[in-house]
C-alpha cells in the first residue's frame, strides 16, 4: 500500500489484507472494540466502521463490499480591516462502496460527492472516484476509471490527509482534480511513481475534449534505512494536455521527517492549467513550505508560509498566507479536530485574518 507521504495519490489504494468482521460479536461489542482501538498510521485514511460495514459473499463475482462515508465541516471566523463574519459549512460529504473481486487482485470503488459546489451542477459534481484497480504485477497498481490525478504532491492528496483544513494555494488552484483515464503506480523502497493518460474533461462536461498526460516520481534516498535517519522524499512531475487550449503544469517537492519533526517544500508553475477549480490560459506559479512537530502521537502543531501568483503578467498580485495550526487525531484520520489561524496578505486586496475550526469523521 502506497503511503500518502511517499506518493501523491492514495485514494485508489485499498488494503489488500483488509480485516473482515469478527464472527460471533454483537454490534455493541464491535463498537466497543472500535473505541478501544488505537490508530498510529496517519498517512492513510482509516474508516472507523469498516469492519461493521463490510459484507463478505461466499459465492459470486464479488468477494466483499464495504460501504463508507466521510464528513468534513468547517467553522470560519473571518476578520477584515472593516468588518468580520462567521460561516459554518460542510466542506466534504462523501459516500461510496468499494471492495474486491473474487479470486483475484482486482479491486473497485465508486464514490459520490454529496456536497455540491456553486461552479458546477449537482449532478456533474456528484461522481467522484469510479475505477477498477489491479495489483497482479508486483509493486504495481494499474487503475482504469475516474480518479484524482497527481498534479502536484498536495494537489494529488486525499482531502482526508492534508495537513491543514484547506489545501495550499498551488494545490487548490492548479491541481485537486479528477479525470477519467488509465494510470500505472509503482512502489519500491527507493522510488515510487504514478503515470497516467486521461481525458482532459473535468466534471463530466464532454466525452473527450482532448488528452492529458500527468506523471509524478518520488525518490526515497533513505528508503532502505528503516527510518534510522528519518524519511526523505524528493519528487517532481508534470501535467500537460489540451482542452480547447494547451496547458502545462510542472512541480517539485521535498519532504523530510525525523522522529517528532517534519518539514516539506513544494513549488509549482503553470503555463495554463486544467484543475478542479478552473480551466485557464493564465501563467501562474507559487510555493509553500511547512514545518511541524508532534507534541504527542495524537497532537501535532505546524506552521506554513504559502505564496501564489495567479497571473505572472501582473507584477503586483502576490497572495501570501501565513498559517499556524494544531491537529488532534482522536482516532487517527478517522476522527480528528483541526484548528487553524490564517493571515492573508494580498497585494491587490485588503489583508485579513481567519480562524478555522475543522472536524473530520470517516465511517
Amino acid at each position: 500500500m502506497l503511503e500518502n507521504s511517499d506518493n501523491v495519490f492514495e485514494e485508489v489504494t485499498i488494503e489488500e489484507n483488509a480485516q473482515t468482521k469478527p464472527d460471533g460479536q454483537t454490534l455493541y461489542e464491535k463498537i466497543k472494540a472500535i473505541r478501544a482501538k488505537e490508530y498510529t498510521d496517519l498517512d492513510t485514511p482509516n474508516f472507523l466502521l469498516d469492519e461493521i460495514l463490510t459484507k463478505e459473499f461466499k459465492s459470486g463475482i464479488i468477494e466483499n463490499v464495504e460501504l463508507y462515508g466521510s464528513l468534513r465541516s468547517e467553522f470560519d471566523f473571518d476578520i477584515g480591516e472593516d468588518n468580520y463574519n462567521t460561516n459554518y459549512r460542510f466542506s466534504t460529504i462523501h459516500t461510496g462502496v468499494r471492495g474486491k473481486f473474487r479470486g483475484s487482485k482486482t479491486y473497485y470503488e465508486t464514490m459520490f460527492r454529496l456536497n455540491g459546489q456553486h461552479s458546477e451542477s449537482f449532478l456533474r459534481y456528484l461522481p467522484g472516484n469510479m475505477y477498477i484497480a489491479n495489483k497482479s504485477i508486483p509493486h504495481h497498481t494499474i487503475i482504469i476509471g475516474s480518479s484524482r490525478t497527481p498534479t502536484g504532491r498536495e494537489g494529488g492528496m486525499s482531502v482526508h490527509t492534508i495537513p491543514f483544513v484547506a489545501r495550499s494555494q498551488i494545490a487548490r488552484n492548479l491541481g485537486n482534480s479528477r479525470k477519467f483515464g488509465l494510470r500505472v503506480q509503482g512502489d519500491y523502497s527507493l522510488i515510487d511513481y504514478d503515470f497516467g493518460g486521461y481525458s482532459s474533461d473535468t466534471y463530466w462536461k464532454s466525452f473527450f475534449p482532448g488528452g492529458e498526460f500527468t506523471g509524478w516520481i518520488n525518490l526515497k534516498p533513505l528508503g532502505k534505512t528503516d527510518g534510522k535517519y528519518g524519511k526523505l522524499n524528493i519528487g517532481g512531475g508534470i501535467s500537460a494536455g489540451q482542452n480547447n487550449t494547451n496547458y502545462f503544469v510542472s512541480g517539485a517537492y521535498a519532504g523530510y521527517e525525523y522522529k517528532k519533526f517534519f518539514a516539506d517544500f513544494e513549488w509549482s508553475s503553470a503555463n495554463g492549467y486544467n484543475s478542479g477549480k478552473a480551466l485557464s490560459t493564465k501563467h501562474a506559479d507559487g510555493f509553500y513550505t511547512t514545518i511541524g512537530y508532534k507534541l504527542t502521537p495524537k497532537v501535532h502543531i505546524l506552521a506554513r508560509y504559502d505564496e501564489f501568483r495567479p497571473d505572472k503578467s501582473i507584477s503586483d498580485d502576490k497572495r501570501r498566507e501565513y498559517t499556524a495550526g494544531i491537529n488532534w487525531f482522536i482516532k487517527g484520520q478517522g476522527l480528528k479536530v483541526m484548528l487553524n489561524y490564517v493571515f492573508c496578505q494580498n497585494d491587490k486586496y485588503k489583508d485579513s485574518h481567519r480562524i478555522i475550526l475543522g472536524t473530520q469523521i470517516l465511517l
